[in-house]
């Protein structure tokens, strides 16, 4: 393996997704793409039925475990497409004749997963932040739980907003989560879990797979109308090989995981996203030409999102600051502002560097 630094010197790229990837990860797969453990054939070109990815995917799901310390009653499930595709597929999969489905309603993701999963069952909201345009998350205090539920919904990461759910409750019902943008950012407690969900675009690599964990008494058969290619009972039953899985990905997301290992694990993480949004809130909250609307107490340590107080600067902040090496700085399309994408594979000199420009905007522009 050739190994060098994570950071890619001049540029930082603080997208939401496809995200940021360590510079050691693209420099394997650069040395291993042409031919892949010896075998004169790519990644690529990988029969996913073959004994070598049968055990790549084996040893990624065991790394994954050893990361989450997920129980033995879960399953893992590598599937394809993204977290979007849980949002119709969560209803159908889950719930039994008679259910709805509890939703929290935190941003604009949560919304989302709302919307598709009213197209197939009914919804109860538990809770909604939209009184407070989403700059806190309701307190559990408030939700109103439906007696009749099969499952609740939570979004523990709101990418557009900047808000986290930073403690998790302990449900009658099996808590449902769409952890895409943290996940294996900090520690978790699975077993509070009926079904953790996410895309490994963020951090775990490449767009195109998405992982399912759940609890061994949620896989049901399939109702019908189902594709069996879409059933979470049917693919841990196949070991997620009832059709080709997204083979690269999988692949990536391997390298992923290592890659974390080898840097002290979730602990790690967590300590390392509590620092760099720590140093940019600071930045924003000293300063009167920046603002961060949400709360405190429920704020994203993974993607920082705030406003100029003057808007009309907003093109030029973005410019500027992608001149200076800063990328993919624009808030999301239906939110606006900044927002900064602080995921595991971005170092703190790439927050350091924004806040120094920051500085720099403000005494040129303030």
């Amino acid at each position: 393996m050739v190994c060098i630094s994570s950071e890619r010197p001049g540029r930082y790229n603080f997208a939401a997704g496809p995200a940021m990837l360590p510079a050691e990860v693209l420099a394997q797969i650069r040395e291993e793409l042409p031919d892949w453990q010896g075998s004169a054939l790519s990644i690529l070109e990988q029969p996913f039925t073959g004994a070598a990815f049968k055990q790549l995917m084996a040893e990624t799901e065991q790394q994954l475990r050893a990361l989450l310390a997920i129980p033995p009653n879960y399953r893992v499930l590598f599937l394809q497409g993204g977290a979007s595709a849980q949002f119709g597929l969560l209803p159908l999969n889950l719930l039994r004749a008679g259910q709805c489905a509890d939703y929290l309603d935190s941003g604009h993701w949560a919304r989302k997963a709302i919307a598709e999963a009213r197209r197939h069952a009914p919804v109860n909201i538990v809770a909604s932040g939209a009184a407070e345009a989403f700059s806190a998350l309701p307190p559990f205090e408030r939700w109103q739980l439906a007696p009749d539920a099969g499952y609740c919904h939570i979004t523990s990461n709101e990418t557009g907003n900047g808000l986290q759910v930073h403690d998790f409750p302990d449900l009658a019902v099996p808590l449902v989560a769409d952890m895409t943008s943290d996940f294996l950012t900090r520690p978790v407690p699975v077993e509070r879990f009926g079904l953790i969900y996410a895309s490994a675009q963020k951090n775990l690599g490449v767009a195109g797979l998405c992982l399912v964990i759940i609890r061994d008494d949620l896989l049901r058969a399939p109702p019908r109308g189902l594709p069996a290619a879409f059933s979470y009972a049917v693919q841990a039953e196949q070991d997620s090989r009832f059709n080709t899985p997204p083979t690269f990905a999988l692949y990536v997301a391997g390298l992923m995981l290592r890659w974390i290992a080898r840097r002290g694990g979730l602990a790690a993480m967590a300590t390392a996203a509590r620092e760099r949004s720590r140093r940019l809130y600071r930045r924003i909250d000293t300063s009167e030409f920046y603002r961060c609307p949400q709360q405190p107490a429920d704020r994203s340590t993974i993607n920082v999102c705030f406003q100029l107080a003057d808007a009309r600067l907003l093109e030029t902040f973005l410019a500027r600051a992608a001149d200076d090496g800063l990328l993919n700085l624009r808030g999301h399309g239906a939110i606006g502002g900044v927002r900064a994408s602080l995921y595991n594979a971005m170092p703190l000199a790439g927050v350091e560097r924004l806040t120094a420009f920051m500085n720099d905007f403000e005494r040129l522009h303030g």
